[in-house]
């Protein structure tokens, strides 16, 4: 259980101790420095007979292998109502990050099980946030809700500040392997042939709505990244005050060689390498990066 209190104060005097909680679902990234600052709810992953459950314990290599070897594409299962009821019991606040509502019903069990707790009255307040993302851009909301709950902001004010942060918010990535689209028939055989032959990267980005919208095509590993670079210098601003994170799956050096053009070029805050979730290596497949800002 994560919590965190707060003292409140009435006239200058102290009179109670307030407990705050963040939760936010499995399809955030997360690295070692954040397990343990606010609870994971997860998302559960089949591959063909086998089932992973999206936490701390996965074994993402393991999970890669079984993709790789299945002739079915992965599917993947919110958390339920009752999953999220359980975490609410008993706080004074609580906060929920989830995925897009657009690619998953994670949104919709969490607002259902905030009603149910509502009427239950086991907690004083409670609050959903749709973060219109997925992967590190999902982190980057949950760590905005942390600042300011660390910074003893108002319920209100934390809801008004986020809500302006996720529209304001840009995620982009591209795939190394389009395996698991061909697998659900998103993407046709001969389509995937042609750009195997042609060394195509697709690169996607974040929609205002909160889908996942294909931003463009180039050729190999190193005009992706590039063009990832390009995206910040056209669609950021006040970086001084942004925090840049980097989601990577099973390609450390990768993000590691993208974290150190980025530092170059832009003036963020802070830039901050994520391993990729069970969801988010579902989606993205072995070597794809994910960039928010």
């Amino acid at each position: 259980m994560v919590l965190l209190q707060h003292l409140q104060y009435i006239s200058g005097r102290r009179i109670i101790l307030k407990r705050v909680k963040l939760i936010t679902d499995s399809a955030g990234d997360v690295n070692k420095d954040l397990r343990g600052k606010f609870t994971r709810v997860p998302l559960t992953i089949s591959v063909g007979d086998r089932e992973f459950v999206d936490d701390d314990n996965l074994d993402l290599k393991e999970l890669l292998r079984a993709m790789k070897e299945s002739p079915e594409a992965p599917k993947t299962a919110s958390p339920s109502p009752w999953d999220y009821l359980r975490e609410f019991t008993g706080e004074d606040s609580v906060f929920v990050v989830t995925v897009s509502s657009k690619l998953s019903g994670s949104y919709a069990n969490a607002v259902l099980a905030a009603e149910m707790a509502r009427k239950e009255k086991d907690a004083s307040f409670i609050h959903v946030f749709n973060s219109k993302n997925a992967t590190v851009g999902q982190t980057l909301v949950t760590l905005k809700v942390l600042e300011l709950i660390e910074e003893e902001k108002e319920e209100a004010e934390i809801v008004e500040e986020v809500n302006d942060y996720i529209e304001n918010l840009h995620t982009y990535g591209f795939l190394e392997s389009i395996d698991n689209l061909v697998k659900s028939g998103r993407v046709s055989k001969m389509m995937a042939r042609l750009g195997s032959a042609l060394n195509i990267r697709l690169v996607f980005g974040r929609s205002p709505e909160g889908t996942i919208a294909l931003v463009d095509k180039v050729r190999g590993t190193k005009r992706a990244m590039q063009r990832l670079i390009d995206l910040i210098a056209e669609t950021g601003s006040n970086l001084e005050k942004r925090i840049c994170g980097i989601a990577h799956i099973n390609c450390f050096e990768k993000a590691q060689q993208l974290y150190e053009k980025i530092r170059e070029r832009f003036n963020f805050k802070d830039v901050i390498i994520f391993e990729a979730s069970g969801i988010t290596t579902v989606y993205g497949n072995e070597g794809g990066l994910v960039i928010a800002f």
